[in-house]
């Protein structure tokens, strides 16, 4: 009996070594891959960890500046973030940040170069769309129409088309447009919702040029009944 198991353990180890002689090369080679993949797929969590962890890091010592108005502290906190976790959102988050303590400390340029930066390398197209708004405002503020018009002419998203008029009827007043800023300030009243306190403002611009949006309304409505 003993004789007889040896030989079918002996024709069993033939067989195993058969199928590895045939598969084996294969075999190692598909486990050795899932192996490498889980390790890397473990050291990518780790690292995404590990990486949200420093932005956050940065992301608090970034707000700690703003609110002492520690400017220094502040451009050498973002400078990290910007080269260090870039694509993340707190990236978004401390420019739109730094470039509000900057204009409120009158460094226009460093606030420009903050939202210049975010409205080029930002990961969300909203954040994006709210650095290209504020940049127009800081580059009116300088003096600088035309370049601000050509900020609001791509990259808005649709949600931010009122104020991305609004802006654009600021820059086109200065510039002596008069009737292309009324046309952007009205498209800005007929988008904003009713009774808010920006649409009141859009129309005290309005009025300041003479027009009357209650009334252009008004002829509208009837111009659609004819």
């Amino acid at each position: 009996m003993a004789n007889h198991l040896d030989l079918e353990e002996q024709e069993q180890l033939d067989q195993l070594k058969h199928f590895w002689a045939s598969w084996g090369t294969l075999i190692s080679g598909v486990l050795t891959a899932i192996l490498l993949a889980l390790a890397g797929w473990n050291g990518y969590q780790f690292w995404q960890t590990r990486q949200a962890s420093q932005a956050s890091a940065l992301s608090d010592a970034i707000e700690a500046a703003a609110a002492q108005k520690d400017v220094k502290r502040l451009e050498q906190a973002f400078g990290d973030m910007r080269s260090q976790h870039g694509s993340t959102t707190q990236a978004s988050q401390a420019a739109l940040l730094v470039a509000k303590i900057e204009e409120e400390s009158g460094k226009l340029d460093a606030a420009k170069e903050a939202l210049v930066w975010l409205a080029s390398n930002g990961s969300d197209e909203g954040y994006k769309s709210v650095a290209r708004l504020r940049l127009a405002s800081v580059l009116i503020a300088q003096g600088a129409n035309e370049e601000a018009l050509t900020q609001l002419k791509t990259g808005i998203a649709p949600e931010f088309a009122a104020v991305a008029a609004d802006r654009k009827g600021d820059a086109l007043k200065l510039l002596g447009k008069r009737d292309e800023a009324v046309a952007q300030y009205t498209l800005a009243y007929q988008t904003l919702e009713p009774a808010t306190d920006y649409r009141r403002l859009v129309e005290v611009k309005l009025n300041a040029l003479g027009v009357r949006p209650d009334l252009l309304a008004v002829a509208d409505t009837k111009d659609a009944v004819k």
